[in-house]
């Protein structure tokens, strides 16, 4: 006499979750560690330039072995890109914000000029001054992209000094204007000291008094 076939118990199906999977704690601490990597050869790159710091150097900085750094970044120059990179995209997410806020011409000046000092100037400085000193390091492709991205941010401040310009706030032809205005505000990276007194608040009251005039009055 044959058994009967036992029957196989059925499972429901597992509905997949949608969006992205979470992350794994080893994949959470990959990251951690990539950053902690970006940070260190920003903070060693503005020391010691980029020709003076080694990978030993950065690894070191983040407690690794040199071999180690290789596992996040195929070269030196690679990790300086993306520092560069991690700079310029700091910079466009502030100038949004000041961007996004509904404000005249001349506030919204302000309000720019005092976020590329913070960028510059600030906690994270070390990314912005190898934006800054260290394109020479870049090959083609990876400063054509920095470069981009510098065209990029420069340009959005040409519709407010527009504005400013045609209301008698600014003189001067606006291209250059701009040219000026950021070679100041990227000279300030050179002798800049909050030690001696002067407050990013300082600064930015001063190019704000050298950039717009009063609008001149109407004659009756």
């Amino acid at each position: 006499m044959m058994c009967a076939a036992r029957s196989l118990p059925t499972f429901a199906a597992t509905k997949r979750p949608r969006g992205r999977p979470r992350k794994t704690p080893q994949e959470r601490n990959e990251g951690n560690r990539r950053q902690d990597i970006v940070k260190a050869a920003a903070k060693l790159f503005r020391r010691n330039g980029f020709n003076g710091t080694s990978t030993r150097d950065i690894a070191c900085a983040v407690g690794m072995h040199s071999g180690s750094l290789f596992c996040h970044f195929k070269s030196k120059d690679a990790l300086l890109y993306e520092v560069m990179q991690e700079g310029m995209r700091s910079a466009l997410a502030r100038q949004t914000i000041v961007l996004l806020a509904e404000h005249d011409a001349a506030t919204t000046l302000r309000q720019l000029i005092r976020s590329h000092f913070d960028t510059l100037l600030g906690p994270s400085s070390d990314f912005m001054h190898a934006v800054l000193y260290e394109s020479r390091s870049l090959n083609t492709r990876q400063h054509n992209v920095i470069a981009k991205l510098q065209g990029d941010y420069e340009a959005t401040w040409t519709p407010v000094l527009q504005e400013l310009a045609s209301t008698g706030c600014l003189q001067g032809e606006v291209s250059l204007a701009r040219h000026l205005i950021f070679g100041l505000l990227n000279g300030s990276a050179l002798w800049f000291n909050p030690k001696k007194g002067i407050s990013i608040d300082d600064l930015t009251d001063a190019v704000v008094a050298l950039c717009i005039q009063a609008p001149p009055a109407i004659r009756t």
